[in-house]
């Protein structure tokens, strides 16, 4: 076995002149830093334009790329673009923090004066990849030129004809949209031509990207309307059921996600044609790709579509292996990772082995005083080979916030594990990180701000909150040759080291 060891840091996260990071020189510098630190893996968070919120996992397409990523230094190389007025475009004006609202109003405007001067249809690999992806860019892009017109509603409010997609509608649209719609195709060509070449830069230095991806796509999205038959939608195309979480010890409510629900039998009467599509794609753009909430393909809990909360919701039956086999018949096999948190039942279990990709064990969930058992799936000396070990996610506080928030019971319970009873909290960190990289997990993941040592202020998100998620970046003073050196002397010491 190969032991390895990655960092976790989405794009938006990384350092760059104009307020979020992106893939300008910065992302080519991170490539080599990691590198240098003895990584093999960078984890990133999904790539897709985002919606209300910010969240990039409620997306206005499952395919498309975010244009926020698009690197403006790049377009002022072309020429299409200049530094001054680059320069002159209000981003916010703290280096480590994203202000959206600022993106949305000053950085569409750069990218359309970009499209206007590019002179971009007399360029043949723009001409190639939108023939290639018309089975997603033409929908894609009639979906947000359209929602421009709706002044940013969701599809679900514009008028009939055009949210039920009748043909007149459709061809009148796309006429009196022909610009609109040709600039978002501009913005994808973009997108995923520095995406390409970032990728592949960094596959040649030997660093492999985890992508990832939510199991369900946004109501409010361009593979909602476009696709209505295999969601649960009514005949007004109206959600009758859709995705969330039950009632736990967290939330008395549960979670209401609000995602429409797969409608199966419809998936397999197609032998799953939208999945091998959607799969076929990601395998093209990452390296190795997890898949969020694992579990809904086992079973998925269903709440009506008129409820508020998700105290009556249910659970349903998913796909299973059947679909996993499908996709390795069409596809062959790819290197996937299964979000399998959460509450895990045996067939969830069964699911995961059945499929051979390694599930995730999370150190955060293991010192739980509700569970002080030794067998507790989280504790790093019970971690399979099989397996992919984080210290948190996007989704969890940092290391040192963590601590910080559990009770004096299970701080002790940390502390008895690692047989550490002097180390000040503030430096506790590394000995959590050391104990995750002795263990069996072929590949260790640690998100930046754990080897930092930052508290909560620098969480990517708190889940059930909006507004404040989403928004932390790191400088490129803080990835300091120190922080290198640091990372890299771990990776060694416990056999994680890159030497390709």
């Amino acid at each position: 076995m190969k032991r390895t060891a990655g960092i976790l840091l989405p794009i938006a996260s990384l350092p760059s002149r104009y307020g979020i990071g992106c893939f300008s020189k910065n992302a080519y510098d991170f490539v080599d830093w990691l590198k240098e630190a003895g990584q093999t893996y960078w984890q990133i968070l999904p790539l897709g334009p985002t919606s209300y919120g910010d969240s990039p996992y409620q997306s206005f397409s499952t395919f498309a790329g975010n244009p926020y990523f698009i690197s403006l230094e790049a377009l002022i190389e072309e020429g299409v673009l200049t530094e001054e007025e680059c320069e002159a475009a209000d981003f916010g004006k703290k280096e480590n923090d994203i202000a959206y609202k600022k993106l949305y109003e000053n950085r569409y405007p750069l990218l359309r004066k970009a499209y206007e001067r590019s002179r971009i249809t007399e360029n043949p690999a723009y001409l190639r990849f939108v023939e290639e992806n018309s089975w997603w860019l033409s929908d894609y892009a009639l979906f947000m030129a359209v929602k421009g017109r709706f002044e940013g509603c969701a599809w679900t409010e514009w008028a009939e004809d055009i949210r039920l997609r009748w043909d007149f509608a459709m061809d009148y649209y796309r006429r009196e949209l022909y610009f609109e719609i040709e600039f978002q195709q501009y913005m994808q060509f973009k997108f995923y031509e520095q995406w390409n070449a970032l990728k592949a830069y960094a596959n040649e230095k030997g660093i492999y990207i985890i992508g990832d991806i939510p199991i369900y796509v946004a109501l409010d999205s361009a593979d909602t309307w476009a696709r209505p038959e295999l969601f649960q939608l009514d005949e007004q195309n109206v959600p009758y059921a859709v995705a969330g979480c039950p009632p736990d010890g967290f939330s008395a409510d549960g979670q209401l996600w609000g995602n429409p629900l797969y409608r199966w039998e419809y998936h397999k009467s197609t032998g799953y044609d939208w999945w091998i599509s959607r799969l076929s794609y990601c395998f093209r753009l990452y390296d190795v790709l997890r898949i969020d909430h694992f579990r809904g393909f086992d079973e998925y809990f269903s709440i009506p579509g008129t409820e508020k909360t998700a105290k009556n919701g249910h659970w349903e039956k998913g796909p299973g292996i059947e679909l996993f086999r499908r996709v390795e018949q069409c596809l062959g096999w790819h290197e996937v990772i299964a979000e399998d948190l959460g509450y895990v039942t045996d067939s969830v279990r069964r699911l995961v082995r059945e499929s051979g990709f390694p599930g995730m064990k999370v150190l955060e969930f293991a010192f739980d005083s509700r569970d002080t058992g030794a067998a507790n799936d989280y504790l790093p000396h019970n971690y399979i080979e099989d397996s992919i070990a984080y210290t948190g996610t996007h989704d969890n506080e940092t290391l040192a916030g963590w601590f910080q928030s559990i009770t004096p019971k299970e701080r002790q319970m940390a502390r008895d594990y690692l047989g550490d009873s002097y180390t000040p909290d503030e430096k506790l960190h590394k000995s959590f990180i050391a104990v995750i990289m002795r263990s069996n997990s072929k590949a260790c993941i640690v998100p930046i701000q754990d080897y930092l040592g930052y508290d909560n202020t620098c969480r990517i998100n708190q889940p059930s909150t909006i507004g404040k998620n989403w928004r932390w970046r790191i400088t490129e003073k803080e990835l300091s040759k120190t922080l290198q050196e640091e990372i890299r002397a771990t990776a060694m010491r416990y056999g994680r080291m890159n030497w390709d």
